[in-house]
């Protein structure tokens, strides 16, 4: 494509600051809320949840019609380069939820209440949840967490009225009590201890449960048991619906991809060659490009100062003259 023909495209069209986006479309989506959830439970339709951990990616959970967005604590690892989730604070997670919340209009908004922040008592629990409904802009909370923690989601619940997912099998804030990053459930006994966890909470009034790295067999046996809706991550077909870390099935985390996630895109491979592209053109000097790339001054402004610096400062200036038309299309 040839300079004049790059300057005519640039011409056709606005062009923004990153800083002062354009506003985004919000047709197209209706506000899923619980009672979505519900009906979609009721239905036999199963629920599409994701995570997200900043804007750019709540925008693209928003525009594809995700039905739920969970911030989970998994950002401590894929986007924060953490060994593991436990190290993530309060303080972070509602930074990020604040963040992702920007980016939603239509899917319901689940956030981790990360390790420490309801595991010592009621009181601590409920307001850690409010503080992550007010700061953080979540709708509902998730924790990791058996029948031990019943009557903390019911203080949340029924106390404080905001709304809980459960998360059993694998919970990843206390994988080192478990063995590590190992598949629950595979045994009678620790079978029927994920049943009795999942009915406890659900008793807890949780509206929804994560189930994760279990049996197929036994998160079907659960979500035939349960009045509300299952999420499944590596817990088979049978489960209400899906989640995945977004970071793993688009292939942005480097260290290791979870069996029980789908590849749906490369892009960590197509982001390097991207950021390797820019690396070159800046070296051999083709970009930007001017005319395209750059902002003018009006023409007859331009020749005075031109004509200015050669007087003030003894140096003739270098590049293209630039048409004020092409100028005239970038907000400043």
């Amino acid at each position: 494509m040839g300079r004049s023909t790059l300057i005519a495209a640039a011409a056709k069209q606005m062009r923004m600051y990153s800083a002062r986006p354009a506003t985004r479309d919000t047709t197209g989506h209706p506000k899923v809320t619980i009672q979505t959830i519900k009906k979609l439970y009721a239905e036999q339709k199963p629920i599409a949840m994701m995570t997200a951990y900043d804007y750019p990616t709540s925008v693209a959970c928003d525009r594809a019609g995700i039905d739920m967005v969970l911030v989970g604590d998994s950002l401590a690892m894929v986007a924060l380069g953490h060994d593991d989730t436990s190290q993530i604070t309060m303080d972070e997670m509602i930074h990020h939820s604040k963040a992702v919340a920007r980016g939603l209009r239509s899917p319901f908004l689940v956030t981790d209440l990360p390790f420490g922040a309801y595991q010592s008592d009621e009181r601590t629990a409920v307001e850690n949840a409010i503080r992550m409904v007010k700061e953080g802009r979540a709708e509902a909370v998730k924790l990791e967490a058996g029948r031990r923690a019943a009557s903390r989601i019911d203080a949340i619940v029924n106390g404080a009225g905001i709304p809980v997912v459960g998360h059993i099998g694998l919970t990843p804030q206390t994988a080192v009590a478990l063995g590590g990053f190992r598949v629950q459930g595979k045994s009678l006994a620790s079978a029927q201890s994920l049943v009795d966890d999942a009915l406890a909470l659900q008793e807890s009034g949780c509206f929804a449960m994560v189930l994760e790295a279990m049996p197929s067999l036994v998160a079907e046996t659960i979500t035939r048991l349960l009045r509300v809706p299952t999420i499944g991550i590596g817990a088979g077909s049978a489960t209400s619906g899906q989640v995945l870390v977004l970071s793993d099935m688009v292939g942005l985390f480097d260290r290791f991809t979870p069996k029980f996630c789908q590849s749906f895109g490369d892009l960590g491979p197509r982001m390097a060659e991207a950021v390797e592209a820019y690396k070159k053109d800046v070296r051999k000097g083709s970009f930007p490009v001017e005319g395209v790339h750059t902002y003018a001054m009006p023409t007859a402004a331009e020749d005075r100062w031109r004509a200015y610096v050669q007087q003030q400062f003894g140096f003739e200036l270098g590049g293209l003259k630039q048409e004020g038309a092409v100028a005239s299309t970038v907000q400043v």
